[in-house]
């Protein structure tokens, strides 16, 4: 008997029927279903899940082993359901309810026909790294590792923000900017390319440093080994900054130093036998696509 851990999407109440086709698929399998807590009284509030068929639960580190982890919903439900999972390194279903679906590997009309396939075998695995921020500080609140980013912003005002950037203890440059993006390659589609940052194809072994409107057009996105560790030292006239990790933001003082190195663990994407990369690339980003 397969287990699956079930994560979602609780923003999009019109999206939100997919799941019922999903669950049903699950119990023809005969699998055995845990669903997030959060994401279970929004879908019993809407009378779209049944009272029986399944366990709820809050802390997934708590959970017995499940096969894989079901993200409901588009990438930024992936990415909050790989820093869910963690270091337990579950594989994630990506089941694309929102809009471009880039990570997620499944649309809506495919479940059945997807989740066919898994519950046969008919599948692969892709580990994909992560970054880790640790600061001199005060811990960050959550997850500390990001999937796609990590972010560095300017907070309250208009203004520039200086960040101080070091590579293996090695000083790289001073960054005046609006902000700095430490990315993997699974993130180089996202923020970092809205900011000129290069498409790096995944599981290529390097980090991508993008920055966010600079102010010389001399600094340009550098990539380096993702064995360097990067520290960051921020000043800023609100002397407060953001760091945004896949999203999740806190607000730090500034002086902190943060360290991002890769992460001691991955997170593992289940593709369907036959996806391909560039294919995906093409499709979803229309990338090289000439509309004329």
């Amino acid at each position: 008997m397969l287990k699956f851990a079930l994560f979602g999407n609780v923003y999009q109440q019109e999206k939100s029927a997919s799941v019922r086709k999903l669950i049903d698929c699950l119990h023809q399998h005969g699998a055995e279903l845990y669903v997030d807590k959060e994401y279970h009284d929004f879908l019993r509030a809407r009378e779209i899940l049944e009272s029986t068929g399944h366990r709820e639960f809050s802390d997934f580190a708590q959970l017995p082993h499940c096969d894989f982890a079901i993200s409901m919903g588009g990438d930024g439900t992936l990415l909050k359901t790989a820093s869910r999972v963690g270091a337990r390194q579950t594989p994630i279903i990506g089941v694309n309810v929102g809009r471009l679906g880039f990570l997620a590997d499944i649309s809506a009309n495919d479940i059945e026909t997807g989740i066919d396939a898994i519950c046969q075998g008919d599948y692969s695995v892709e580990d994909r790294a992560l970054i880790l921020v640790e600061t001199n500080g005060e811990p960050i609140d959550g997850c500390p590792c990001a999937l796609n980013d990590v972010a560095i912003l300017k907070r309250d005002t208009a203004s520039m923000i200086s960040i101080r950037t070091s590579i293996n203890g090695e000083y790289l440059t001073t960054y005046q900017a609006d902000g700095l993006i430490a990315s993997t390659p699974t993130g180089s589609t996202a923020y970092s390319l809205s900011n000129g940052g290069p498409i790096i194809v995944p599981r290529t072994g390097v980090l991508l440093l993008t920055p966010v409107a600079p102010h010389s057009l001399n600094v340009r996105p550098i990539v380096i080994p993702d064995s360097s560790q990067i520290e960051l030292t921020v000043s800023s006239r609100s002397h407060t900054f953001l760091v945004g990790i896949d999203g999740r933001s806190s607000t730090l003082p500034e002086g902190t130093t943060l360290r991002l190195r890769r992460a001691p663990y991955v997170a593992r994407v289940v593709k369907r036998s036959g996806t391909r990369y560039f294919a995906t690339l093409r499709e979803k980003l229309m990338w090289g696509a000439d509309v004329r």
